[in-house]
Parts: C-alpha cells; sequence; structure tokens
C-alpha cells in the first residue's frame, strides 16, 4: 500500500528539543550524575525557546498553542490514569502485597532454582506495581541476602532483578511506559498488551532457561521462614485479571484500589485514615510525572506548529518505503531518545507523537506502534549505566553499573525479539486491514 506524503517541515523547530537534551544529559556529562538537572527545569527552558520562536505568529497565539497541547484529552486521561496508578501502588505496598507475593516465591522455590525464582517474582511484582525502579528497591535487598547464602556472584541476582523488573515495566497496564505508549498511539490497553506478550514472551523464556543454566549447580543455605498470606496477593491478580479482560483501566485502578484496603482494613494493615494517607502518598509521587506529561505535550504541540514533527518524520522515513521501515524508524527514534534522556517514560513521550504519525503513513496498526515503542525503550533503559534502574541496584550491591549489564539477559534479548518480530512481521497483524 503506498505510503503518505509528507512535507518537508521546519528543522529549525527542533531547537527547543534540542535545548531539552542538552540541557539534561549536558548536565549529567558535567556532574556525572544524570538525575541532577530536574527534568521540569529542562522541559521549562525549552518551552521558553519555543515560546520565541517564529515571529510571524504573536505571543498570545503560541501560548495557546501551549496550553492547548498541554491540555489536550489524551493528556488529561494520562495523568488521571498516572495518578491512580500511584495511588494502587502504594496501597497495594502499604497492605503488604509485596512482601507477601515475595516470600510466597521463596517459600516454594528449591535452592537451586532461587535465581530463576528471583527473576520470575520480579517479573510478577513489576508487572502488579508498575514500576521497575519499585521492584528494584523492594527486591535488591533480598538478591544481596540471597547470593550471600549461596555461590552466586551478586552481580548475577542484581541482573536477576533488573531483567524482571523490565519485564513488568514494558508489559504492566499501570506502567507508566505503558500508559504513555497506549495514549500516545490512541489504542487500547488489553490490545497492546496482548501485541506485547507474543513479541517478549519469547525473551523471558530464554532468560530463565539462561538464569536456570547458569546457576543449576549452585549451592544454597538459605534457610529463613518467609512469612506470607495469599490474600494479600489477590489485588495484583485481580488487576492483571480485568485489565486483561479488557476492562476499562480507570475501573480497574479503582476496583484494585478498593480491593487492596478492603484486605487492609481485614488484617489490620491500617486504618481508614491511614489508607488515605497512602493514597496521598500515591498521588504526590506521581506528581512532577504529570507536570511532565502536560509541559511535554504543550512543547510537542509547539514544536508540531513550527513544522518540527513533519521535518523530523520526512527525514526519518524518506527512505522507509514499507511498514517494516516505519516500524525500524520507531525503534531507532525511541532508542535514540532514550539513550540521550536515560527516562523510558520521557522517550516514549516524547518519540510517541512522531510515531503517530509514521505509523499512520505506513499503515502500521497503533497497538504495534505502542508495543514497539515500550519494547525498545524498555531494552535501553535496561542496559544503560546511567539509568535509574541500574544505577538503584548498584547501589545497594556496591557495584559499578557496567559490572551489572552483562548479566541483563532480558533487556539484551528483548531488543532481539522486538528486531525479529519486525523483520519476520510477527505477530501477523502489522498492517491494517
Amino acid at each position: 500500500m503506498k505510503a503518505k506524503e509528507l512535507n518537508k517541515g521546519n528543522g529549525l523547530a527542533l531547537l527547543p528539543f534540542v535545548v531539552f537534551i542538552v540541557l539534561f544529559i549536558g548536565s549529567g556529562i558535567i556532574t556525572g550524575d544524570f538525575y541532577q538537572m530536574p527534568v521540569l527545569v529542562a522541559v521549562f527552558a525549552a518551552i521558553l525557546v519555543a515560546l520565541f520562536m517564529n515571529r510571524k505568529v504573536d505571543f498570545q497565539t503560541k501560548f495557546q498553542q501551549l496550553t492547548e497541547g498541554g491540555g489536550h484529552s489524551n493528556i488529561i486521561l494520562m495523568v488521571v490514569i498516572f495518578l491512580l496508578a500511584g495511588a494502587f501502588s502504594t496501597v497495594a505496598e502499604g497492605m503488604g502485597a509485596v512482601d507477601s507475593t515475595v516470600n510466597f516465591g521463596l517459600s516454594i522455590l528449591p535452592g537451586n532454582l532461587l535465581i530463576v525464582g528471583l527473576f520470575v517474582i520480579s517479573c510478577f511484582i513489576s508487572i502488579s506495581m508498575g514500576t521497575s525502579v519499585g521492584t528494584i528497591v523492594a527486591l535488591a535487598p533480598i538478591g544481596m541476602g540471597i547470593a550471600e547464602q549461596t555461590d552466586v556472584v551478586v552481580a548475577l541476582t542484581m541482573g536477576a532483578i533488573v531483567s524482571g523488573a523490565m519485564f513488568g515495566d514494558n508489559l504492566s497496564i499501570i506502567s507508566d511506559t505503558t500508559i504513555a505508549a497506549v495514549r500516545t498511539q490512541g489504542t487500547e490497553m488489553k490490545d497492546k498488551f496482548k501485541a506485547n506478550f507474543f513479541i517478549v514472551l519469547p525473551a523471558a523464556i530464554v532468560t530463565a532457561v539462561i538464569f536456570g543454566f547458569i546457576t543449576a549447580d549452585a549451592a544454597s543455605t538459605v534457610q529463613d521462614d518467609h512469612p506470607f498470606h495469599l490474600l494479600k496477593v489477590l489485588p495484583y491478580l485481580g488487576v492483571l485479571i480485568f485489565a486483561v479482560l479488557g476492562v476499562n483501566v480507570i475501573y480497574v485502578l479503582m476496583g484494585g484500589i478498593s480491593f487492596a484496603g478492603i484486605i487492609g482494613f481485614i488484617m489490620g494493615e491500617f486504618s481508614l485514615m491511614e489508607f488515605i494517607t497512602l493514597m496521598g502518598e500515591g498521588f504526590e509521587g506521581m506528581q512532577e510525572l504529570s507536570l511532565l506529561v502536560i509541559l511535554l505535550g504543550g512543547l510537542v504541540e509547539l514544536i508540531r506548529q513550527n513544522g518540527g514533527i513533519d521535518y523530523l518524520l520526512y527525514k526519518i522515513s524518506r527512505r522507509a518505503h514499507s511498514s517494516r521501515g516505519g516500524e525500524f524508524s520507531i525503534a531507532g527514534l525511541v532508542s535514540a531518545i532514550n539513550l540521550s534522556t536515560a527516562n523510558n517514560t520521557i522517550s516514549i513521550m516524547t518519540a510517541g507523537p512522531l510515531a503517530k504519525q509514521i505509523s499512520d503513513r505506513f499503515y502500521i496498526r497503533s497497538k504495534r506502534s505502542a508495543s514497539l515503542l515500550d519494547i525498545f525503550s524498555s531494552s535501553v533503559q535496561g542496559l544503560i549505566p546511567y539509568g535509574a534502574q541500574l544505577l538503584s541496584v548498584a547501589g545497594v550491591a556496591g557495584l559499578s553499573p557496567v559490572s551489572i549489564i552483562p548479566y541483563c539477559f532480558y533487556p539484551i534479548l528483548l531488543a532481539v525479539s522486538g528486531l525479529a518480530a519486525i523483520m519476520i512481521r510477527f505477530p501477523k497483524f502489522t498492517v491494517q486491514d
């Protein structure tokens, strides 16, 4: 099918984006800390640059474009979902769901499968919590304990945790990356999940096999008691099941919060006021991300109005003559931005509008483009030594992030699976009917 024609746009309109990248990554290079520059400051500086460009348009009109972009219905819906996801994660954790899930897994695993089990537990926790960093923070101390009581090197246990954390970061219906990918591409959560799942499942299975093979002869002296309560795991299972069944994500999250709260009340984990406080903490944890979404939406709209999106689309896809070429363009775009920003959510929100236009041009289904955005951003995020995931786990283990990367098998295989899916056009729904 013939691709839609494009205009060449205006390359100068991308200057605000360049300012954002230079400030964000430049501060990291200078200070050695890629998270020292507040991302909101970098985005706001880029917005100011965009507002003072294009003298043919008056300032009031440009400010109107900014507010329309930031206040788009998709942007506001994304913010609401972020807030609810944060509340659910915090309430469930406060109720003891994380500890029970981890301890249940450790209690039933034989000694020679502890690392495989650690990977699987990390997968489940991350897909339930929707946060890779939260999963790492919760499991890294347990990984250290397992390493100390076995003959497995610490870097390997940390690699298993990072691998599982990135599995859920990519697939979870309450992950900020999934929410961003779905909303920017205009698809349904359940559709993206199903499209994504069949691509990443082989990577997860091979990862488990590799960990099992490497640690098959590991000697274990782990004898600690691991108390758990299966009732506390149910909110995670409920959210996952109802989301896959296609229930509206707003209902799913509200139901998950209520269910976790009821279990917490029944088991005496918190009072009504403590439940409300946990919800508030969950909202607060998502405030910066919510503001970032709004500001990035406004910035992208200003860049679009000035012809920057058309220019990028023309340059990136001019050599692409098929849906396969368009998919490679989406994969390369989000990967490059993720390498620059060290944040897979930001990379998806930045690349999302352009990816949507690429998918429209080459008739790539929205669920496919959403999957590709999430797959390649998560892969890169799990392998960069200056990303929050590896920095967090390395800090707990007292290791260099670089020493853990060789054991991050899943992010590596995730990229391989993504590339293979593009090459062999799997699953078979790339081109719209």
